[in-house]
């Protein structure tokens, strides 16, 4: 089966690893959705909180092996499977996904 992105997601990696997360994750909570600002809210609902005051995180995708990829992988990922990239050169946005 050829690897393809889910959706957008957020691996916040100052947290203890959840038992269910992306089997490349060696710590943190990977929060998925349908667009990367979706997930932003998620987190200042729940925590109260911005991004930059959770700690370190990178923004990237959820993909359909379980794994957590970067912008950048993910738009190698998305290329493979014939999408194209409309709002930066090598970089994936959720935008170019639907």
């Amino acid at each position: 089966m050829e690897e393809k992105i889910l959706c957008a997601a957020i691996w916040y990696k100052d947290f203890d690893k959840p038992v269910h997360s992306p089997i490349n994750t060696e710590c943190g909570v990977v929060m998925c959705g349908f667009r990367h600002s979706h997930i932003i809210g998620q987190c200042l609902e729940l925590l109260n909180k911005k991004p930059i005051e959770i700690g370190e995180y990178v923004q990237g995708f959820l993909t359909s092996k379980n794994r957590f990829v970067d912008r950048i992988e993910g738009a190698e990922i998305h290329i493979k499977n014939g999408g194209k990239l409309n709002h930066h050169n090598n970089k994936l946005f959720s935008e170019d996904l639907y």
